[in-house]
């Protein structure tokens, strides 16, 4: 089979998983001939026995789905753990002014209701100001990986995803005594748009050598690659499979380099209309429109 990407949408009022295969998108299940799916989770749970099956699907005689149809969804809404590493790149950790470099990454959890799909509104939160933006690779993962596991971490990763990690920088500025408060600045609803699609891990030959880049009403604010990355793709899964398991369709958001609004002089904070679209090289772009 021909490269393809996996998604997931609404199609005539019905929720589906889709395929999107050169260029045309499809339902996944009317080119899967010896399998139903009704979610990504489903393919994503048992990746090593669906991608077989995927790999002998089959597009012909299958008319493509107008993209006006779709209404698409996350590619995964129920995911197991969202995990997100935080200054991640050098230009990035100078422009946060962070003086001193992480000895390892770090992360931290996000909720299931952060999720928002390419083409969503994000619905900026009344109790925050300083709603920042943050384009991030994301690691969709395709088998258990964890404590005492000695393979190869990579070998464990499904496929690879656009992320925006959305941002309230308002309690980084007025962090309490304890620390920054990582719920009230990352956990609001729909703070992390995802997708539109997951590509398969084995038609990203290098994830640690893929352009990068963001722009707010078609305007360039980040621009980079993530060979720049402070940790790769596989310290990030060692480190973080060193403390818990990583499970089939978790996704890990790899940290976001330099160009965010908070770091800019004068700063720069989203305003309802602000539109933002986050392009990987490979993966393609994820739009969202700020409300």
């Amino acid at each position: 089979m021909t490269d393809y990407k996996l998604g997931a949408g609404i199609v005539d009022g019905a929720p589906a998983p889709l395929i999107l295969i050169d260029d045309r998108i499809y339902k996944l299940n009317d080119v899967l001939h010896d399998v139903h799916v009704d979610t990504l989770e489903e393919v994503f749970f048992d990746w090593e026995n669906m991608e077989r099956r995927i790999d002998r699907a089959d597009s012909a005689g299958q008319t493509p789905i107008d993209s006006e149809r779709v209404t698409f969804l996350p590619p995964l809404s129920t995911p197991r753990k969202l995990i997100c590493i935080g200054v991640n790149y050098h230009d990035h950790l100078e422009e946060m002014k962070v003086t001193q470099p992480p000895e390892f990454p770090y992360s931290f959890l996000r909720p299931q209701t952060c999720l928002a799909a390419h083409g969503e509104d994000i619905p900026l939160p009344a109790g925050a100001r300083m709603n920042d933006w943050e384009a991030e690779l994301g690691i969709v993962m395709g088998r258990r990986f964890g404590p005492g596991d000695r393979g190869e971490p990579r070998d464990a990763v499904a496929g690879y995803t656009v992320v925006n990690d959305v941002s309230a920088r308002d309690w980084i500025v007025n962090r309490p005594w304890v620390g920054i408060d990582w719920v009230m600045q990352k956990a609001w609803d729909k703070f992390q748009p995802t997708g539109p699609w997951i590509t398969p891990a084995r038609q990203v030959p290098n994830p640690d050598a893929l352009d990068i880049s963001l722009t707010v009403n078609g305007a360039i604010k980040q621009q980079s690659n993530t060979s720049k990355l402070i940790f790769g793709i596989d310290a990030i899964l060692r480190h973080l499979g060193g403390i818990m398991t990583l499970e089939p369709g978790d996704i890990i958001a790899t940290g976001t380099p330099a160009g965010v609004g908070f770091g800019r002089d004068p700063q720069e904070f989203l305003r309802s209309g602000d539109r933002v679209a986050v392009t990987v090289e490979g993966l393609g772009t994820l739009e969202n429109t700020f409300v």
